[in-house]
């Protein structure tokens, strides 16, 4: 049974003050959680701050970007190692927003998630489609060509160390969400993909997240889905009652 996941990506909100405060919040509510795995992915300046808050803890740390070098003159850019030694299990990869604003491509996901996995984070690969690739049937094409360029040249031993997060672009931050039923269309899709690209094994361990307006009311029939293994959640995160209410809602499928 694959564990259910709930990610919280804060994007450019809070700081270390107000993340502070947020982590004091979610711990006193989310002390008690169990059946799911949480990941908190704030700034990278509050990254150290919610760290020292939430280490022994069963919450986890992410980081929203990395660039894959180690080191060099990349001015403005943050390495794999300076967020390992922050604290961080895991990182957010090719993010609809960093491709859309920042020019990330499926060849630099590609790097990005080699490099990950060099220094043992766990990548959380972001694939979806635009509103006007589905109006013109390219989802599964779209999504098919972000898998298959974003994880070319790894092993399916690889894969089973990455997060999978569908994120339909049209439905981030607009308040629209993809049915359930869409959603899963897409995630046994790719499920299907791993498995035609790799072997059964591979595909039926790999966690599948949903992103994309996730909020309280829509969590439960999201993840009544098969395929449907977690979320990574935007606005609805930056909240410590929406939050967990996400999370306590997400959780029964783990536990049942």
């Amino acid at each position: 049974m694959r564990k259910p996941l709930i990610a919280g990506n804060w994007k450019m909100n809070k700081t270390p003050r107000e993340a502070a405060e947020l982590v004091q919040a979610l711990k006193d509510k989310l002390t008690e959680i169990d059946g799911v795995d949480i990941v908190l992915a704030p700034s990278f300046t509050a990254l150290e701050t919610v760290y020292n808050l939430i280490k022994g803890s069963k919450l986890g740390l992410g980081a929203q970007d990395v660039h894959w070098e180690e080191k060099g003159a990349y001015t403005g850019e943050v390495s794999f190692s300076m967020i390992k030694e922050t604290g961080c299990q895991y990182v957010i990869i090719g993010h609809s927003e960093r491709r859309q604003y920042f020019g990330e491509t499926n060849e630099t996901v590609r790097r990005k998630v080699k490099a990950a996995l060099k220094f043992d984070l766990t990548p959380i690969v972001c694939v979806g489609e635009r509103l006007e690739e589905r109006e013109k049937g390219k989802t599964f094409q779209v999504v098919e060509n972000h898998i298959k360029e974003g994880l070319a040249t790894l092993s399916g031993e690889a894969v089973l160390k990455i997060v999978i997060a569908y994120e339909p672009v049209w439905a981030i931050g607009t308040g629209r969400t993809a049915t359930p039923q869409q959603a899963n269309e897409v995630h046994t899709f790719i499920r299907q993909l791993l498995s035609d690209i790799y072997n059964r094994d591979v595909a039926s361990q790999t966690r599948i997240l949903y992103g994309g307006s996730v909020k309280p009311d829509n969590i439960s029939a999201l993840m009544a889905e098969q395929e449907i293994d977690g979320a990574l959640v935007g606005g609805a995160s930056l909240e410590a009652q929406s939050f967990s209410e996400i999370v306590q809602r997400a959780k029964i499928k783990g536990v049942n």
